[in-house]
């Protein structure tokens, strides 16, 4: 058993403590053996609920042959994309100079010093239509780096170089917001990207994997659009409609898987994941008429089976299983509810990362205060105390993510503090509590450099910053929000709430950076395109002062779709406005009665104690 793994934070290195080879965890340690010894650095690179990592895993790191040829040669790092995020982006933008396909197990090669010089994914334990074993790959390697040395460096340079040049270029943008009409004609260019006979984005006829991509779901799901693309708009309702009736969700329990191989949703990629079904939860709820079945589903796979016994949620559930003492890919799925009772179900990767559940939080809370479904809340209630109790270090900073409530050494992204941010201040409306909302604006505001930009405090990976190696500044999302787009939400939702202008002026500056890439692909900027939306006309606030937050106003108010609904105590309302949210100044009941102020811009109506004024 080897130690650096067993002791790991990650499920995933775990699961490879067992391998004959001598894995090194992500960390200076591994390069510095591979100087001391002048051999090549080979980084392996999946997550645990990784269908072709597992494979690869069984075929080649499991074997003594091909563990002996690597330990000779070279020095092997085990990384869980999950945990670090930047490593990953970092490799996969240089593996690109190498394949078009790309994906997990990502299989990178490197000189002591980190520079890539030769990337793959998949390699099978023997030759296999056009692609060479990684037995092959690896004599390959070896006999370049002893024979043409001079050569793998060049080209490591050459990939070190066009990274570097890519990051400099990535700064340009329009330095405007997107008007009104701008997004509509960015969602109307979305919506041309509809397949017309099964929904969601595709071509019907096309072979390519379909997803779900939810962060664009969401940006058609605006108001904006929604009053001024209405046609646009409607392509989400109809993607969620469609998936929720294919297989890409799981009938039984609830959640949706990653993907689906085909394009009418079927054949799907069992893994379930924390982002997908966090995000969807948000699409189920802002459809046209609210597909409650749907939300109830996902909360229901969120609290049973991603929930882990310290408040957090996990990962991702694996998509194989022990079934006949087998491994079975899709086999727990394909059940119904009595056989699936009497199986091991697929395991759960516990590790709780600290932005997906940022996601997570804010959508139950969302979800919860409409529905008025107080388990949902607490949930997320839950969830977050478990975050900012372990996900945070001695010094105060956000970790990316912890396992069996140890934190993980990996250093927190821009996207885990916007993301955190963002579901606090949702979980800080939902229950009334400002605390949760003075978490949300620390973290705002430790991306906040004394220069004015906004980047990951404590500067991101160490290994990358010192080898120099680093991932293009992208706003462009991937399975999630991006950075940019998740510390723009976050600081929108300050300023909605009444924090100050300074945080519209941060999510204005990240959104203005990347405009024209945002509208030239919208399906690749959703979340930022949604946070432009909001920032694109007045928002609308309201705000009940009440003891009883089942009086017929709450309940009333709960149903408004609106930027900000907040029910809050009169006591909870003078915590908000004396922690300087002046949307909470001068609210209190009027007479005693449960009061309601509903206001456009932070100019409210005249204050009304009867629900049908209110919904009027």
């Amino acid at each position: 058993m080897n130690p650096r793994l067993a002791e790991a934070t990650s499920p995933y290195l775990r699961a490879h403590a067992g391998n004959p080879v001598a894995w090194f965890p992500w960390g200076e340690e591994a390069f510095a053996e591979a100087r001391r010894r002048d051999v090549p650095v080979m980084v392996s690179i999946g997550y645990s609920t990784c269908h072709w990592c597992h494979v690869m895993a069984r075929e080649s790191f499991e074997d003594e042959t091909t563990a002996a040829e690597l330990d000779a040669g070279f020095v092997s790092i085990k990384v869980d994309r999950e945990e670090h995020p930047e490593v990953d982006a970092a490799y996969m933008a240089a593996a690109s100079a190498f394949s078009p396909s790309l994906g997990w197990p990502l299989t990178v090669f490197a000189t002591p010093e980190g520079r890539p010089f030769y990337a793959g994914t998949y390699f099978p334990p023997r030759p296999r239509a056009g692609i060479p074993a990684f037995r092959q790959v690896l004599a390959a390697v070896r006999e370049a780096w002893t024979e043409r040395r001079d050569q793998i460096d060049e080209t490591a340079d050459a990939v070190a170089g066009a990274l570097a040049e890519v990051r400099e270029s990535a700064a340009a943008g329009d330095a405007r917001i997107p008007s009104a009409d701008d997004l509509a004609d960015a969602a109307r260019a979305l919506a041309a990207r509809e397949d017309p006979r099964h929904g969601g984005f595709g071509d019907p006829g096309a072979a390519a994997p379909k997803f779900p991509v939810a962060t664009a779901l969401r940006f058609l799901q605006t108001r904006i659009v929604r009053e001024r693309a209405a046609e646009a708009s409607a392509v989400a309702d109809r993607a969620l409609a469609a998936m929720a009736a294919s297989p890409l969700r799981d009938a039984v329990e609830g959640g949706f898987f990653r993907y689906a191989t085909r394009p009418d949703w079927t054949v799907p990629h069992y893994e379930r994941m924390l982002t997908d079904n966090a995000q969807l939860l948000d699409v189920a709820m802002d459809t046209i008429s609210p597909r409650d079945d749907v939300a109830r589903g996902i909360a229901g796979f969120l609290r049973d089976v991603l929930q882990q016994p310290g408040g957090g949620f996990g990962a991702a559930q694996d998509s194989e299983s022990w079934i006949d003492g087998a491994r079975s890919e899709g086999g727990y799925y394909a059940r119904d509810a009595a056989d699936r009772a009497i199986l091991e179900p697929p395991a759960v990767d516990g590790k709780v990362v600290s932005g997906w559940n940022g996601l997570a939080i804010g959508a139950l809370a969302r979800a919860g205060a409409r529905l008025d479904e107080a388990s949902w809340i607490e949930a997320a209630r839950w969830a977050a105390d478990a975050v900012l109790e372990v996900n945070i270090a001695s010094d105060g900073r956000l970790l990316r993510a912890s396992l069996d409530e140890v934190p993980s050494r990996a250093h927190a992204t821009l996207a885990d503090h916007g993301q955190l941010g963002a579901g606090l201040l949702a979980l800080a409306v939902a229950t009334g509590e400002v605390a949760y909302a003075l978490r949300a604006r620390g973290l705002v505001d430790a991306c906040m450099g004394a220069d004015g930009r906004i980047s990951v405090p404590g500067g991101g990976d160490p290994v990358l910053s010192r080898q120099g190696i680093g991932a293009p500044d992208a706003a462009s999302d991937a399975d999630e929000p991006s950075g940019a787009a998740s510390v723009a939400e976050a600081a929108a939702a300050l300023w909605v709430l009444g924090a100050g202008d300074r945080y519209r002026s941060i999510a204005e500056r990240l959104v203005a950076a990347h405009t024209r890439s945002a509208l030239a692909q919208p399906l690749a900027y959703g979340a930022l395109l949604r946070v432009a939306a909001g920032l694109a006309e007045p928002p609308r606030q309201v705000v009940v002062v009440t003891d009883d937050p089942r009086a017929t106003l709450a309940t009333a108010a709960r149903g408004i779709r609106a930027d900000a609904v907040a029910i809050v105590s009169p006591e909870q309302a003078l915590a908000w406005a004396a922690a300087g949210f002046e949307l909470f100044a001068e609210k209190a009941e009027r007479d005693g009665r449960p009061t309601a102020y509903d206001c456009r811009d932070f100019a409210c109506r005249l204050p009304v104690t009867d629900a049908a004024d209110l919904r009027a």
